[in-house]
């Protein structure tokens, strides 16, 4: 009896090592592998939210080849009673200095609805200063957009885009088109320290 409970005990015991071992291996590859993974992943998401864009709006076309620099955002957005929130991912490009930086999106919000949905923030910087901001780590929309009232980039608006900070507007696409004036509520945007590096 002793010995079989020696043979009992060392079995489980060498089972969990080669577990854990095979485990942690896999993990490193695996961690190896996501951020090249979620690096494709974003870049994929910013090709087809400008596309969508594009078609939505051509003249953002325009805009946004122009503009000192841009970001797309893709998000997810829930809502279960009382509380809400998104996260998103995607990436910021210097059209000055063609510097990209893969960046993160959170927000937390308090309201009423049941539901989950997807959308896309397209945001455009006109100077150095508003790319600064945006990439800072600090960045972050507290309420609702401001609605660009005139056509015309030199004259302070975008149409089809919302203005949330000085000289930084967003065009906002949802599976139903464009959402001009749509409430942006305690969006914290960072850099992606995990990717970038």
């Amino acid at each position: 009896m002793p010995y079989g409970k020696e043979v009992t005990m060392k079995f489980p015991t060498r089972l969990i090592v080669l577990t854990l071992t095979l485990l942690l291996a896999f993990s490193v590859t695996a961690f190896a592998k996501s951020a090249n993974q979620q690096r494709t992943e974003i870049q994929e998401l910013h090709t087809q939210a400008l596309t969508n864009l594009y078609e939505l709006s051509p003249d953002a076309r325009d805009v946004i080849n122009n503009a000192y620099g841009y970001a797309t955002l893709s998000a997810t957005g829930s809502q279960l009673g009382l509380l809400g929130g998104a996260h998103g991912r995607g990436l910021a490009v210097n059209n000055r200095t063609g510097e990209q930086l893969y960046m993160k999106m959170e927000a937390y919000q308090v309201g009423i609805g049941l539901g989950v949905k997807e959308y896309d923030l397209i945001f455009v910087f006109g100077t150095k200063h508003a790319w600064d901001s945006f990439i800072s780590g600090k960045f972050k929309v507290g309420g609702a957009a401001e609605v660009s009232a005139t056509d015309g980039y030199s004259g302070g608006a975008i149409e089809g885009a919302d203005i949330v900070a000085k000289d930084t507007w967003v065009y906002q696409i949802t599976t139903k088109g464009l959402a001009v004036g749509a409430m942006l509520k305690g969006l914290s945007i960072y850099p992606n320290r995990k990717l970038n590096s």
